[in-house]
């Protein structure tokens, strides 16, 4: 049997963000956001969506661009500590030790220390109510090295990308491989077929 819980934003599990842009004076900041994910395979975009209360909301719509930075478990608490103050009146890189670097392709940083980075420039923009989505095509996608797989494939337990569950705020890692994409969904199709 299962319970209403009503109209809520409760996709399980939820990418933990950190989106890089510029304010207007040149300073990088960070901000960390849930609401997110892939909006397109062809362009590649991927849509973060932001409340305009946040500086970084003012930045993209200025600078028209935007990195992501997915941190790794043990980067958890900077990824936390980015989401709980303002850019405007704190330096998050300053204050957690982190290094920001100018992206090569779009007008944003990026973490230097979190393992995997995309690098996006804005093509659509969307009033949503609270949020704005804005989506992003996909210029570049930079990742440690260390945390690729012998044939140049992302091998996610090395790269460790939390998950973030809404209702609760908790952090969250991923688990064991319980599958592969495209394979383990055959034994249905055999069964379709005797």
């Amino acid at each position: 049997m299962k319970q209403s819980l009503g109209a809520k934003t409760l996709l399980y599990p939820t990418p933990v963000l950190v989106v890089g842009s510029y304010h207007a004076d040149g300073r990088p900041n960070v901000m960390t956001a849930a609401w997110g994910g892939i909006a397109c395979s062809q362009p590649p975009c991927v849509s973060v969506s932001l409340r305009a209360a946040t500086a970084t909301h003012g930045n993209i719509v200025a600078r028209k661009a935007f990195t992501i930075s997915l941190p790794s478990g043990a980067q958890a608490a900077a990824a936390d500590y980015f989401g709980l103050v303002s850019g405007r009146k704190v330096d998050k890189f300053a204050a957690t030790g982190l290094t920001p670097l100018r992206s090569e392709l779009v007008d944003a940083p990026y973490v230097a220390e979190f393992p995997l980075v995309v690098e996006c420039a804005v093509v659509e923009v969307h009033e949503l109510g609270l949020h704005t989505q804005f989506i992003g095509e996909v210029k570049d996608v930079k990742i440690e090295e260390a945390c690729l797989d012998a044939e140049g494939h992302v091998d996610v337990h090395k790269l460790d990308p939390l998950a973030f569950a809404p209702d609760t705020g908790a952090y969250f890692a991923l688990g064991a491989l319980i599958g592969r994409a495209y394979s383990a969904g055959k034994t249905f199709m055999a069964e379709e077929t005797s």
